[in-house]
C-alpha cells in the first residue's frame, strides 16, 4: 500500500492537464488506483437509464477522477506546496515544505 500525501478535505489545485489553475476540495481519494475526486474538476456527462431513484434517466454532470501527481496541496494563504511528514512529539503529522507549517 503506498502512502498518500492528499487527504480528502483538502483543499488542492491541478497544476496539469485540461484543468491546469483550477482550485477545489477533495472529496474522495482512491488509494489503489493513485487518484482523487475534486470538487467541480474535470467533470463529465454521465448518460443515466431510468431507475427507480430517477425515474426520468438522462443525462448528468459529476466529477471524474484525476491522478495525484496532477494535483498540488495549497497552504492557508494559497500558494501550492509540497509536503512533508515529521514528527510532531509523538504523532505523526503532515506539513507544508513551503511555509514549514502543518497540515
Amino acid at each position: 500500500m503506498t502512502k498518500l500525501k492528499i487527504k480528502s478535505g483538502d483543499t488542492v489545485k491541478v497544476i496539469a492537464g485540461d484543468h491546469k489553475g483550477q482550485e477545489g476540495k477533495v472529496q474522495k481519494v482512491l488509494i489503489d488506483k493513485n487518484k482523487a475526486i475534486v470538487e467541480g474538476i474535470n467533470l463529465v456527462k454521465k448518460h443515466t437509464k431510468p431507475s427507480a431513484q430517477n425515474p426520468q434517466g438522462g443525462i448528468v454532470e459529476k466529477e471524474a477522477a484525476i491522478h495525484i501527481s496532477n494535483l498540488s496541496l495549497l497552504t492557508s494563504k494559497g500558494e501550492t506546496t509540497r509536503v512533508g511528514f515529521k514528527m510532531d512529539g509523538d504523532k505523526k503529522v503532515r506539513f507544508s515544505k513551503k511555509s514549514n507549517e502543518v497540515i
